[in-house]
Parts: C-alpha cells; structure tokens; sequence
C-alpha cells in the first residue's frame, strides 16, 4: 500500500470518526431540544404540534454538535483534563457554553445582515435575557454531556461501550 492510499484511508476513518461522534452529540442535544420546545410549546398553551419549533431545534442541535467539535478541535478545556472528571465536565459545559452564547450572537448578526437591516439596533431589539436563558439551558444540558466524553476518555472506548451497552451478570450473593 503506498503512503498515498494510507494517507486516504487515515483521512477516511478520521472523517467517519467524526461523523460518528457528530451524530452521536447531535441526537443528545437533539433529545434535550425537542424536549424543551415541547415544554416551551405547553406552558404557553400552544398545542397544535409545530414542526417549524421541533425542525429549528434540530437544526440549533446539529449547528451546537459541530460547535462542539470545533472546540473540541480548538483544545478547549484540554489544560483542566487532569483535574476531577466531574470538575473537568462542570468547566467545559461553561467554556462549551460561553461558546455557544457567542455563536447565538453572532447568529443574530448575521440574520440582520441577511435581511438587510442594521446592526445597531441589534442590540438594543435582543433580548439578552433569552439568550442567557438559552444559554443556562445549555449548560444544565452539557454537563451530563461531557461528563459522558470525559468518562469514555478516561476508561478508553472499549470499556466505556461494554460499561454501558453490554449486558452484566449480577453476582449471585453467597448465601
């Protein structure tokens, strides 16, 4: 095999490597999402089903998916990996977090920008108090997130996957 065909099939599996991991993040924040726009959509008496809701929460969680895997790319949080797994999950869901906030921002932005209007009165028509709600939302929901990631770090892939997808016997007790 020349170092060619490696460098291909290297690439080929680090790129399903990532759509796996992609996926696997997505259908989480997707779970979370829906679940709050389902909330979001009963407390204010809004029973009829809203695809636009439930579609633009999977969207919010395929964009955050890949938000995550650029900081991930980034090294966020790698000089806290020493620290306690629970501290190490608290600090990236704040990190991972704040980076969200600022794509939200940074969403608003250019939804103005599209739509041909200024950028001043952004932020006086932005409620930041949603935003931060938002973001509040998201970090309660990154937490068990990367508690799971650091987790399967630590105990490597195989038994992290036979801890929590393979069948266990339960000891029979002694007497």
């Amino acid at each position: 095999m020349s170092a060619e065909n490696a460098e291909k099939t290297g690439l080929k599996q680090k790129a399903a490597r990532e759509l796996e991991e992609m996926g696997v993040i997505f259908l989480y924040l997707a779970f979370f999402f829906c679940a709050v726009a389902t909330y979001s959509m009963l407390l204010l008496n809004k029973f009829e089903v809203s695809y636009f809701t439930y579609g633009t929460s999977l969207i919010n969680a395929l964009v955050i998916a890949k938000v995550i895997l650029i900081g991930d790319y980034m090294h966020l949080g790698k000089k806290q990996e020493a620290k306690s797994l629970i501290y190490l999950a608290v600090y990236k869901a704040f990190v991972f977090g704040l980076l969200v906030f600022a794509f939200h921002i940074i969403e608003e932005v250019i939804k103005h920008l599209v739509h041909g209007e200024r950028i001043a009165p952004l932020f006086r028509e932005t409620r930041i108090d949603d935003l931060l709600c938002r973001t509040l939302i998201i970090f309660c929901t990154f937490i068990p997130l990367f508690a799971f990631i650091e987790l399967r770090r630590v105990l490597g892939e195989s038994q992290f996957s036979a801890l929590f997808f393979k069948s266990r016997e339960t000891p029979k007790s002694g007497s």
